[in-house]
């Protein structure tokens, strides 16, 4: 078990770090960044490469935006095969459904909680 986390942890740590030398050393916004990684991840699932990752590095690859793309086009993937064309219309949502509920819950509850500011 130690093992699979010190994996995921350093393969984790491999897909942020480019992430913040692009924050760092460009003008590209975070916001960005981020559609590039979830494109890519979509790009690297459609070329094959990304699936023997996900088996490798568990968590470490399926967590970063990067996953969140592989989450679509795995969904895309089973929906076109079980529904056909339709099937790409709907299975990246059913896909990535699961993200999608995390990410409306919990900047809800930080809404309830916190009081967002306007950067000065």
């Amino acid at each position: 078990m130690i093992k699979e986390i010190l994996i995921a942890f350093v393969i984790g740590g491999l897909f942020c770090l480019p992430a913040q030398i692009l924050i760092d050393k460009t003008a590209l916004t975070p916001a960005r960044i981020l559609v590039l990684y979830v494109c890519a991840g979509v790009l690297l699932t459609a070329l094959g490469v990304y699936g023997p990752l996900v088996d490798f590095a568990g968590r470490g690859a399926t967590t970063p935006l990067t996953g969140f793309g592989y989450s679509l086009a795995e969904g895309v993937k089973k929906a076109v095969t079980e529904k056909g064309l339709v099937g790409a219309l709907t299975g990246g949502i059913t896909g990535a459904a699961g993200g999608i509920t995390a990410a409306i819950l919990f900047g809800w509850l930080s809404a309830l909680f916190f009081k967002s500011r306007p950067k000065k």
